[in-house]
């Protein structure tokens, strides 16, 4: 699992259960949704869609934790990881592909070129 203490405390957005929200969302640190989600997502930092949760859009952040379901394409930087309750459903691009036994994936996923994900890793450290 990540690092969630860290990750919590740098929360900017919360989108709970039951709620459920349809248009563009931008933004700077991290964002959990565990309602229902549908558009676009765009942000530097990371998305933690919850156990439960339905996103619904193209995503294209740092860093994509799924634990519910995704529909859609997704650009990501740094790393997704599919928790053995998530859902992927679409193209997935991003340097480190992380998925949990019991994870659905459903799509095609392109992985940048070694030296490219060696230049992202160093210069997260």
């Amino acid at each position: 699992m990540w690092e969630k203490k860290k990750h919590i405390e740098d929360t900017k957005a919360v989108l709970g259960k039951g709620a459920e929200f349809i248009g563009k969302l931008i933004f700077k640190g991290n964002v959990r949704i565990d309602g229902d989600f549908e558009g676009e997502i765009f942000g530097q930092g990371s998305v933690d869609v919850g156990q439960g949760a339905m996103v619904k859009a193209n995503i294209a952040v740092n860093s994509l934790y799924i634990g519910g379901e995704v529909q859609g394409n997704v650009d990501v930087k740094e790393k997704i990881n599919i928790h053995s309750t998530g859902v992927l459903v679409g193209d997935a691009r991003t340097p480190v592909f992380v998925m949990e036994e019991g994870a659905v994936f459903e799509g095609r996923s392109h992985m940048r070129d070694v030296k490219e994900q060696k230049n992202i890793i160093s210069a997260v450290d």
